[in-house]
C-alpha cells in the first residue's frame, strides 16, 4: 500500500471578510512504472535490429556475394565438362529432337561422334606417349650434357685450364638450385594467394551471370522495370510458367531454351516473337497463363498479348515497352486534316492504332458493325468517328437512332435523315419504326432492276440493348423489344442483316454489356464487323466476338476498365490483321464534341441540304403536297427517289408504298410537277412554295366567299 502526501494548498480568491484559509487535500501517491522485463527489451531491440533496412541490405550483400562465388564454380565447372566431353553435344540433340527437328538433330549427332573418335584417338595416342616420351628426355639430357661438356673443353683449350670443362654444367646446376630457392620461398605466399585468386575468379564469373536469387540482387537490378526483352528473359520467364513439361523440356535443352524462340523483331512500342512449344505443352496452358507470364517477363499484365499464329504448337507474344501503352495516341486525321475527304466503296476510315503503332483503318463498304463494352469506355465515341468519316462522303445517308439522349449525336441534325435521341419507351418504338422503314427500302431496291446502283443506307442504333429490352407492345400486342419472332426490332434488324448487304442497306448497332437478353445470339453473328472495348468476362467476350476470335487469343475481358478507354479488340476482314490472327487490338483516336461538329460542318457543306426528322409521324390523315414540302427542306431541289424515301421514313404507313407515279400524280396540276436536272428528276424546293401559297391563297379566298 502505498503512502499518502499531504499538500497544502493556499485559497487563491479568499473573501473579502475572511483571512487567508488554508486547505488540506490529501492526494494519492502515483503508482511507480511497470517495469518492461529485460528479455522483452532485448527481444524488441534484437527485432529492431534484425528487421532495419542496413541489417537487410547488408545480408542480402553477404548472401549475393556468397552465391556468385558458389555458382561461378559451378558455372566454370560446367563449361569444363563440356568441354571435356559431349554433355553440349547430346543436350544440343535433345533440344532438336523435343523441337521435331530431326535434321537438326542429326547433324548434332554426326558432330557428336566425330568428337568421339577424335577422343579415341587422342586416348589411344596416350598409351603410347609415357614410352615415347622417357625416350625424349633422355636423348635431350644426354644431347644437353654433351653440349655443355663440349662448351666446358672449348674454354679449357682457349684458357689453358683444365678445370674449366666442368664451369658451363656447373653454372647450369648452380641456375637450378637458384630456381628451386625461388620456388621455396614464394610457394608459402602462393598457397595462400593462390585460392583466393581463383574464388576472386569464381566470383567474377558468377557476378557477369548475375548468379543469384532475385531477392539477393541490388534494387536496381531486382526491380527489372523497363527491362529490355532477350532471349534469356524469355525463356526464363517461360520455364517459370509453372508448366511441368514446359520446364523439363526447357532444362533438357542443350541451347537452355533458345531454340524455341523466333526472331525478336521490334513491332511498334514493343517487341515480338514467336515461341515454338515442345511436344506435350498446349498453347492454351500459356495463354491461361497470361499475368504471370507478364510479371515474369517484368511487365503488367495489359503489356502482354498472347495470340495464336497458324504455326502448330507456336505462341506469339507481343510485349510492349514499360508503360507505353498508358501513353496517349495522336489526334485523329479527321481533325488535322480538313481536306480529308471519304469514299464508301473504296475508302479506309481512319480509326485509331494498333499495338505496334501503325495505323489502323478500317473497310466499311456493305459490312454490318456491332460495337459492344462496358459502360463509359468509349463505345459511343470509337462508333460515332466511323460515322463522321463517312459522313465526307456525299452519297451516304443515315438514319440515326441515340437511345441514350444526350447529345452525343446531335451534331448530325441536318446531316442524318432521321434523327431520333432519347431513352423512353417511345423514343424506342419511334426508332423500330425507323428500322422497319429501312427494311421497307431495303426491299424495294431489291426489286428494282438489275445492275441499279444504290446509294448507302446507314441504318445506325446506339445504346441498342435500350430497344431489346424493352417492355412496349403494339396494337396488336406484338412486342418492340426482345429476341422471339414477333418481337418488331429484333426481327427488323434480322431482315437487315439477311439481305441489307447486297443493295448497301447497312445496320450499325452499339450496345453495352452483351448478354442473351441484351444482345440476342442472331443479331451478334449478323454483323460481319465486330468490336469490343473492356468487358468482364470472357463469356461476355464470346458473344462480342465470337468463339474463333477468341479462342485465338482475343481477349476485351483482359482491358482494363477506366484505364484502357478507347482500346478495342476488333475481328473483321475489313481491316488489316496480322497473319495467322483472328482479331486485332486497336487504340482508337478520341474525337470531343466540339471536334465532331467542325467535321460534320465539313460534311454539310458537300451536301445540297438534309432536312432531319426527329420523330416519326404516325397517323392517317396527312396532307401530301405539305408532307412534301416537309421532307425537300432547304434543300434547293431533291432527286425524286430521296423524296420517296423520306417521305416513307415520315410515314410508313402512309407512303411506305409509295411509287414515283403517286408522287407525280399529287404534283401534277400544282406547278410543283417533277422536273429533270443533270439528267435525273427532281422536286424543286420555289416550286413547292408557290403551290402551297396558290393553294392556301385559293382555300382562303373559297372560305372568303
Amino acid at each position: 500500500m502505498s503512502e499518502n502526501v499531504v499538500h497544502l494548498h493556499k485559497n487563491p480568491e479568499p473573501p473579502a471578510d475572511a483571512g487567508t484559509v488554508t486547505t488540506l487535500t490529501v492526494v494519492p501517491d502515483p503508482a511507480p512504472p511497470t517495469t518492461v522485463p529485460l528479455w522483452v527489451r532485448s527481444g524488441r531491440a534484437i527485432r529492431t535490429a534484425v528487421t532495419h533496412e542496413r541489417t537487410r541490405t547488408a545480408a542480402r550483400a553477404l548472401a549475393r556475394h556468397g552465391l556468385y562465388t558458389v555458382n561461378g564454380g559451378r558455372i566454370v565447372a560446367r563449361r569444363t565438362w563440356d568441354g571435356r566431353t559431349g554433355a553440349r553435344y547430346e543436350r544440343m540433340l535433345r533440344a532438336a529432337e523435343a523441337t521435331g527437328n530431326y535434321e537438326v538433330a542429326e547433324e548434332w549427332e554426326e558432330r557428336l561422334q566425330r568428337f568421339r573418335d577424335a577422343r579415341h584417338r587422342r586416348r589411344m595416342d596416350l598409351l603410347h606417349s609415357p614410352l615415347d616420351a622417357a625416350k625424349g628426355i633422355g636423348v635431350g639430357v644426354g644431347m644437353s650434357i654433351g653440349v655443355l661438356v663440349a662448351l666446358g673443353v672449348v674454354m679449357a683449350i682457349n684458357n689453358h685450364d683444365v678445370t674449366d670443362v666442368i664451369t658451363p654444367l656447373a653454372a647450369t646446376i648452380d641456375f637450378i638450385g637458384t630456381l628451386i630457392r625461388i620456388v621455396q620461398i614464394v610457394w608459402p605466399y602462393a598457397v595462400v594467394i593462390g585460392p583466393l585468386m581463383t574464388l576472386l575468379g569464381l566470383w567474377s564469373v558468377g557476378a557477369h551471370q548475375q548468379a543469384a536469387p532475385q531477392w539477393a540482387l541490388p534494387d536496381n537490378v531486382r526491380s527489372g522495370e523497363g527491362e529490355p526483352i532477350t532471349p534469356s528473359i524469355v525463356v526464363k520467364a517461360l520455364r517459370d510458367l509453372g508448366i511441368p513439361a514446359l520446364r523439363k523440356a526447357i532444362q533438357e535443352m542443350g541451347d537452355a531454351g533458345a531454340g524455341m524462340l523466333g526472331p525478336i523483331r521490334i513491332a511498334g512500342c514493343g517487341v515480338e516473337v514467336d515461341v515454338t512449344l515442345p511436344s506435350g505443352v498446349s498453347t492454351n496452358e500459356v495463354q491461361n497463363r497470361r499475368r504471370k507470364l507478364a510479371e515474369n517477363l517484368t511487365r503488367h499484365e495489359h503489356e502482354v498479348f498472347i495470340t495464336i499464329p497458324e504455326a502448330a504448337r507456336t505462341v506469339r507474344l507481343w510485349i510492349a515497352d514499360s508503360g507505353a501503352l498508358d501513353e496517349p495516341i495522336g489526334p485523329s486525321p479527321l481533325v488535322t486534316d480538313e481536306t480529308l475527304t471519304a469514299d464508301y466503296a473504296k475508302g479506309r476510315a481512319p480509326w485509331g492504332q494498333d499495338l505496334r503503332g501503325d495505323a489502323a483503318a478500317l473497310s466499311l463498304y456493305q459490312r454490318h458493325l456491332l460495337i459492344t463494352g462496358l459502360s463509359n469506355q468509349g463505345k459511343t465515341v470509337a462508333l460515332r468517328s466511323l460515322a463522321l468519316w463517312l459522313s465526307l462522303d456525299k452519297s451516304v445517308q443515315f438514319l440515326m437512332g441515340d437511345l441514350k439522349g444526350v447529345g452525343d449525336w446531335a451534331m448530325f441534325d441536318g446531316l442524318a435523315t432521321t434523327l431520333i435521341q432519347g431513352p423512353t419507351d417511345e423514343h424506342v418504338i419511334q426508332v423500330t419504326e425507323m428500322v422497319e422503314g429501312a427494311v421497307d427500302e431495303m426491299n424495294r431496291r431489291i426489286q428494282a432492276p438489275p445492275g441499279t446502283v444504290f446509294p448507302p443506307l446507314i441504318v445506325l442504333v446506339d445504346e441498342a440493348q435500350v430497344a431489346f429490352m424493352c417492355p412496349a407492345k403494339d396494337e396488336d400486342k406484338r412486342p418492340y423489344g426482345g429476341s422471339k419472332a414477333n418481337s418488331r426490332y429484333f426481327m427488323a434488324v434480322r431482315k437487315i442483316h439477311n439481305q441489307g448487304r447486297a443493295v448497301n442497306v447497312l445496320m450499325w448497332q452499339g450496345t453495352q454489356d452483351p448478354t442473351n437478353e441484351n444482345l440476342p445470339k442472331l443479331v451478334r453473328e449478323g454483323a460481319h464487323t465486330r468490336a469490343s472495348l473492356a468487358l468482364g468476362t470472357e463469356s461476355q467476350a464470346r458473344m462480342a466476338l465470337g468463339d474463333k476470335a477468341v479462342d485465338g487469343g482475343a481477349a476485351p475481358n483482359l482491358l482494363r476498365p477506366g484505364l484502357d478507354r478507347g482500346t478495342l479488340v476488333v475481328a473483321s476482314d475489313g481491316i488489316t490483321i496480322p497473319a495467322g490472327q483472328s482479331s486485332i487490338t486497336v487504340r482508337t483516336h478520341y474525337i470531343d464534341d466540339d471536334a465532331a461538329e467542325a467535321i460534320t460542318d465539313r460534311a454539310k457543306a458537300l451536301r445540297d441540304g438534309v432536312t432531319t426528322l426527329h420523330a416519326i409521324e404516325r397517323g392517317e390523315d396527312r396532307d401530301p403536297l405539305t408532307d412534301i414540302a416537309t421532307v425537300v427542306g432547304d434543300a434547293t431541289r431533291v432527286r425524286t427517289q430521296d423524296v420517296l424515301k423520306r417521305l416513307a421514313v415520315l410515314n410508313q404507313d402512309a407512303y411506305g408504298k409509295w411509287s414515283f407515279l403517286d408522287l407525280k400524280r399529287v404534283l401534277d396540276g400544282t406547278g410543283a410537277e417533277p422536273y429533270k436536272s443533270d439528267g435525273v428528276m427532281v422536286v424543286g424546293r420555289d416550286r413547292l412554295a408557290r403551290a402551297l401559297a396558290n393553294r392556301d391563297g385559293n382555300g382562303s379566298a373559297s372560305a372568303a366567299e
